[in-house]
């Protein structure tokens, strides 16, 4: 399997997918620079955590915004999956990959910590590898990751079972405890926490690997 992991100005967790996917799932994985328009014949695009273009406009807004995301959203429309983690699930949600927003935490402070998720659903292929109904801890590390969709949004989110991951214990003040959703096709997966960082026994657990072995199952299948 190929993997094409997208750098942004301001990309910082590009690098730790790349050692995720390469050194310890040795698979291939490329580093593209956003204003390409390449995206090298992957067959999953991932669009990292960091703060693209510093954030300074709205989170993931410039980014959205970038030569790539052309060939991404083309992608997407293909049937290609796509992962976006925090800063990348913003940029999705900015590019009309993903519906809803994500805003500033609750308690308007930056959150790095450990968080509990319930999984909603293992039907997906990011999820296949994971029991129904797995509790699962993951890292955080953001300023944003409030979600927010208005009421009929998260009727036809909940309707459509497009609810992937919900925090066990709402940290941001995101609406539902969502932390990470869907696209009605089920082929583009966003969400706020980052499972690169819950790879290896050595950073405390290894239940973020599971997404991506999720993924390399879906591919080969």
């Amino acid at each position: 399997m190929k993997f094409a992991v997208i750098q942004f100005p301001g990309s910082n967790c590009d690098q730790d997918c790349l050692y995720v996917l390469r050194d310890i799932l040795k698979q291939e994985a490329v580093l593209l620079w956003h204003d390409s328009a390449d995206l090298q014949n992957a067959d999953c695009i991932i669009l990292p955590g960091g703060f693209s273009y510093g954030d300074y406009l709205r989170t993931g807004a410039c980014a959205a915004r970038s030569p790539i995301m052309k060939a991404v959203s083309a992608f997407a429309d293909r049937g290609g999956l796509v992962l976006g983690i925090c800063n990348g699930f913003q940029i999705l949600c900015e590019a009309g990959l993903l519906p809803g927003v994500l805003m500033r935490n609750k308690n308007l402070k930056f959150i790095c910590d450990d968080c509990s998720l319930t999984l909603e659903r293992t039907d997906t292929p990011f999820t296949a590898r994971y029991k129904p109904g797995a509790k699962i801890d993951m890292p955080i590390a953001h300023m944003d990751g409030n979600y927010y969709i208005d009421d009929a949004g998260l009727k036809r989110l909940e309707k459509n079972n497009q609810i992937v991951f919900r925090y066990a214990n709402n940290p941001n003040g995101a609406k539902a405890d969502i932390a990470g959703i869907i696209n009605e096709k089920g082929n583009v997966l966003g969400l706020m926490p980052h499972p690169e960082r819950a790879s290896e026994e050595v950073l405390g657990g290894k239940e973020g690997l599971e997404l991506f072995q999720s993924i390399i199952l879906s591919l080969r299948a």
